[in-house]
């Protein structure tokens, strides 16, 4: 393919990712004009919606999607990217990685590693809340229509809900090909109804100078400020452009926000101030109140599949956070089904999914309107943004080179503007927002203890087992076990040790295998491990074999790959012979705890619950041998 060719086509493709993420990336931030605009002027700190406060207010959400969306995000924190995957954890794990060469401890990291928890633990406060704000303030157009629907509001949005949640296990891929051009659709519908009321008084274009901003603050103090927490809502979402960077990369996402979002939003949010302006009495719905009368029914039906599709880039999120934190242990295995042959990044994780669909029922029950849930939204959203900014500035110091002088004082303004729409929020936490920082709170919790756990129990096991090359001279002894055809694998997490079920074997059997492989399976700090990478086998002396799997936090480990990369390098079975030998733990109080008694005990409930090795690894169940052991947590 020449030069010349190649061009339009990688053009092509761009535009095809590009429409691509309208569907994925943009639902959530696409779906804020349902409830941002009336929130400033008649929510719980709503201020009257007067000339100069509805050119104030726009001038706020303008540059607001400005600054934080189209410069933080799109042009620097898009950058950040760990071998081209984005989000929280990743981000996390990439402020993580030593230069190469380097085992020495770097000073500051226990710190980034709890903001980088405590971000991710925030995001799942996010994808509880957006879901539920996002339908309910579509299906309220029904009581915009007529008073009629008031009283079906809610069952109609818990039986969407529960519609949505069960259709999870089929997966996204064929509702994803049609996501990309219904949001078209739906920024394009934005942009036509922001145009005619626009057309009617072109005047509010003058909103868009910073300075109608500045002069709303002058002029509404403290008040003012408030409604800043209000005008933070059309932000929402701003983390998914760099979360599902992975999927589609960079550029495709900036042509989708510069091309399509941001002048569809915008020219809504003026449409909507414009009919303000006319019409101050349209503060209780101004998104609805653009539509003709007889267009009504077909706008809330569209806002509704719009908010439809918002919440399950949420769903799917939640889903991709967990699994990333499963492989950098900050998780109890779960169970997690693929739903696509050819999408790895496309799984269905059921108890997380169930969990899910609990936690937005009770959410809606509690909150019964999306006026009340946008007083609990934006405080994890923010906490989360001003965490980014944070562990961005340590990349660019460490990663790219970044000069203090320069770095220092970008990061300080994108913290302020965080800290800014922080503080603003925190006034919601009485009316709510304390929801999101408990459920974070509670799994912060669980992340931690997890992983300290995993940390104790790993160094007690280590404690507690032999030297690999002492059994292998042991093994050349006079009185050697009886060798058995076949092949035995135990799985182990120490690449050095002698794996306890091995030992329990030997003690209790008295016999070992003719091949003998110790399978460790690695989580590495990368999203992506290469095919050539991913399997290292080491033969040993006594007919042991040390194979050593590699997997990125973005990767799903499984026997089968693994064996047939083993194949590959030599390693030879047969599957029907081969036994898997695998330990379980049965953890018992110490006299002296390694850590609070109550998290001990919350530790040993998660063991209990976890996902056992046989299915997450997906290892024959017919060919595992299971050998207990009591360990002194």
């Amino acid at each position: 393919m020449t030069a010349e060719s190649a061009a339009p086509e990688a053009a092509k493709r761009t535009a095809a990712l590009a429409l691509a993420a309208l569907g994925v990336v943009y639902g959530d931030i696409g779906t804020s004009p349902l409830y941002a605009l009336r929130e400033c002027f008649s929510g719980p700190h709503g201020i009257a919606p007067t000339p100069a406060n509805v050119m104030g207010v726009l001038s706020l959400i303008f540059w607001s999607l400005f600054i934080i969306v189209s410069v933080k995000y799109l042009l620097f924190v898009l950058r950040a990217d760990n071998r081209g995957e984005g989000g929280i954890l990743a981000l996390m794990a990439l402020v993580l990685q030593r230069p190469k060469g380097s085992q020495a401890p770097r000073p500051g990291r226990p710190l980034l590693v709890v903001l980088g928890l405590l971000g991710a633990a925030l995001l799942y406060g996010d994808g509880v809340i957006t879901p539920a704000v996002s339908v309910l303030g579509a299906v309220e157009g029904l009581s915009v229509a007529t008073p009629v629907f008031k009283p079906y509001v809610l069952p109609i949005s818990l039986v969407i809900f529960l519609a949505l949640f069960l259709v999870q296990r089929h997966g996204t891929g064929g509702i994803g090909r049609v996501f990309g051009p219904f949001m078209c659709l739906w920024f394009l519908t934005l942009a036509v109804l922001g145009v005619k009321e626009l057309a009617r008084n072109p005047a509010v274009l003058g909103a868009l100078s910073p300075l109608h901003g500045v002069q709303f603050f002058m002029e509404n103090g403290g008040h003012g400020f408030l409604v800043l927490g209000a005008v933070f809502l059309v932000v929402t979402g701003g983390e998914a452009l760099y979360a599902d960077m992975g999927h589609f990369g960079r550029t495709p996402i900036r042509w989708a926000w510069f091309g399509m979002v941001l002048p569809g939003l915008m020219l809504n949010y003026l449409g909507q101030g414009a009919l303000l302006l006319r019409d101050p009495g349209a503060a209780r719905h101004p998104f609805y109140l653009l539509a003709p009368s007889w267009a009504l029914y077909p706008l809330v039906a569209l806002s509704t599949v719009a908010a439809v599709i918002a919440s399950q880039a949420l769903i799917s999120g939640a889903f991709s956070l967990t699994r990333q934190a499963m492989q950098l242990g900050y998780c109890p295995r779960m169970e997690v089904v693929h739903t696509s042959a050819e999408e790895i990044g496309q799984i269905y994780m059921p108890g997380l999914n169930m969990m899910l669909l609990i936690s937005v029922v009770l959410v809606v029950l509690g909150f019964r309107t999306s006026s009340a849930l946008a007083s609990a939204y934006g405080i994890a959203v923010t906490a989360t943004m001003a965490i980014t900014t944070v562990l961005a500035y340590v990349v660019a110091r460490e990663r790219w080179g970044v000069r203090r002088a320069l770095a220092l004082p970008v990061a300080g303004a994108f913290l302020g503007v965080d800290l800014a729409f922080f503080a603003a929020n925190a006034v919601k936490i009485a009316d709510g927002g304390w929801f999101p920082l408990v459920l974070a709170l509670a799994i912060l919790t669980l992340m931690t203890t997890w992983k300290r756990g995993r940390e104790i129990l790993g160094t007690k096991l280590r404690v507690a087992s032999m030297d690999l090359w002492a059994l292998l001279d042991s093994l050349k002894g006079d009185h050697p076990p009886q060798r058995v055809p076949g092949t035995a694998v135990f799985m182990t997490s120490n690449p050095e040790g002698v794996p306890p079920a091995l030992l329990h074997n030997l003690k209790h059997n008295r016999v070992l295998h003719e091949q003998v492989v110790l399978l460790t399976i690695l989580s590495e700090e990368v999203p992506h491990v290469s095919p050539e990478e991913r399997v290292e086998v080491v033969p040993l002396e006594q007919g042991f074999v040390r194979v050593i799997a590699r997997y990125g936090f973005m990767e799903h480990p499984g026997i089968s790959d693994i064996l047939k990369r083993c194949r590959e390098q030599g390693l030879q079975f047969q599957l029907m012979s081969t036994s898997f030998f695998l330990g379980r733990e049965t953890l018992i109080p110490a006299k002296k705890p390694g850590m609070a008694v109550w998290r001990e005990s919350l530790f040993s409930w998660m063991s209990r619950n976890a996902r056992s090795a046989t299915s997450f690894f997906r290892i024959p169940p017919n060919r595992v041998v299971e050998l207990g052991a009591q360990v002194e947590l």
